[in-house]
């Protein structure tokens, strides 16, 4: 089992900048993907960035160039940098981990960008 806390997220004007966590703690070992998704009001959930154990990234095209994913291993925390906001980032976004057996969801937690 692996248990994935969020933090971070808020309101911002577009042009700002954000970054969330994502901590996770239990069977982090069998963890191979970490990711983020996000849902935007009546879309369904997308995939924005994600990491795996080797270090090897894939963002969306929408959000290349502005967002950046990463993790601190030591702290088994994943981030995303979220540069140059844009009103359409406006979404609940989802920390999102992957083991061989299956996937966890953290909490989400509300990005909205003011225009």
């Amino acid at each position: 089992q692996v248990q994935l806390v969020q933090s971070g997220g808020g309101l911002v004007q577009s042009g700002g900048s954000l970054r969330l966590s994502c901590t996770a703690s239990g069977s982090v070992s069998t963890i191979y993907a970490m990711a983020w998704y996000r849902q935007r009001p009546g879309k369904q959930r997308e995939l924005v960035a994600a990491l795996t154990r080797t270090g090897r990234t894939n963002y969306a095209g929408a959000v290349k160039g502005r967002f950046t994913i990463s993790r601190d291993t030591d702290k088994n925390t994943v981030y995303l940098q979220m540069n140059s906001l844009k009103p359409e980032d406006t979404a609940v976004y989802y920390c999102n981990v992957r083991t061989i057996a299956t996937m966890y969801w953290g909490q989400g937690t509300q990005v909205t960008v003011s225009s």
